[in-house]
């Protein structure tokens, strides 16, 4: 899917802009929520709730989208589900979910969390069921749903009481590092010169990880040994992670790309989710110079946000304009 939207013939009859989305959108929503939570971090409290309304929207049509295609379209959603992009419905919601603990929406988020949980088994079977050698980024997806998890689960443990929403939690963790790996084996890395943007999904499922982390490390729960391991694996995840930024970004000034694809909105999160990590662990273990990191990382992820944005706009009056003819 290169240049545009996945849709219909051009003289075939539209519905909302909406309905011709594919899986893949789902970084749209994943990449303004997470500025909207990162935005909330440094103190930019409307500009955050703005973000926060926007991605609230994004979840909600392609969340009807979603159930419309289960329902009405089983071919469609069949296909779709097979296919990494399909697990931006897991990560998203859960990426929501947390926005909403930073509000104090528990009851709200623990609803997302239960909606995340029911549907990732699903979709993470029936897309590891088709991996395959020589992936795109979009496998790394794997990982980042089942992080997301995790911290939407430690996020919510001390805010509701439930210490094993803790333990469930680290053990989403464990398996998200594994299932990481696992996409690492099957990445094809000549998308570092070929790929239309998810090829960032490498660096930005380590910045979630190292999320997860540290909201684990910060859990009381975890203490002696264990509680140390945590501190060591969040640091050492957001390290690799801005090791990844360095290659990627080097990377797109080797072989530009300026394009737009919709796979773009899978560069904007990671970027955006690196700078989120960066800022919540310097809070977690007093690292000065990962808040830093962090603050540029944001404000850069904020930029190629507003960048995309537009380009999706056009890119949307351009194919309903072509429709038109």
């Amino acid at each position: 899917m290169h240049d545009g939207l996945a849709g219909a013939d051009a003289g075939a009859a539209r519905g909302p802009w909406w309905a011709e989305l594919p899986p893949a959108a789902g970084a749209a929503v994943m990449a303004t929520c997470i500025l909207s939570i990162g935005l909330h971090l440094i103190g930019y409290g409307v500009p955050s709730l703005v973000f926060f309304a926007l991605a609230g929207l994004g979840w909600v049509l392609l969340a009807g989208e979603f159930l419309v295609r289960l329902f009405g379209s089983h071919a469609r959603w069949h296909a779709e589900a097979d296919t990494p992009p399909a697990l931006t419905a897991v990560a998203a919601t859960t990426v929501v979910g947390m926005r909403c603990v930073q509000s104090g929406w528990t009851g709200l988020a623990s609803a997302l969390l239960v909606v995340a949980a029911l549907v990732w088994p699903v979709l993470i079977v029936t897309v590891v069921a088709h991996w395959h050698r020589r992936m795109p980024g979009s496998a790394f997806l794997v990982c980042v749903a089942t992080q997301g998890l995790a911290v939407l689960a430690a996020a919510l443990a001390p805010a509701v009481g439930a210490h094993w929403l803790g333990d469930a939690a680290l053990g989403a963790f464990c398996l998200g590092l594994l299932l990481y790996v696992e996409a690492l084996v099957r990445f094809d890395f000549r998308q570092l010169r070929e790929g239309g943007g998810d090829h960032w999904i490498a660096g930005g499922a380590l910045a979630i990880s190292a999320l997860a982390a540290a909201r684990l490390y910060a859990l009381p729960q975890w203490t002696g040994a264990g509680h140390d391991l945590l501190r060591g694996l969040t640091v050492t995840l957001n390290v690799l992670d801005l090791a990844w930024c360095v290659v990627l970004l080097t990377a797109e000034t080797r072989w530009p790309r300026p394009a737009y694809d919709i796979r773009r909105w899978a560069t904007v999160f990671p970027l955006g989710m690196s700078g989120v990590a960066c800022l919540s662990t310097a809070a977690a273990t007093g690292l000065d110079w990962l808040h830093s990191t962090g603050l540029v990382l944001l404000w850069i992820a904020l930029g190629l946000w507003l960048v995309t944005a537009g380009a999706l706009v056009l890119s949307l009056v351009r194919e309903r304009s072509a429709g038109a003819v």
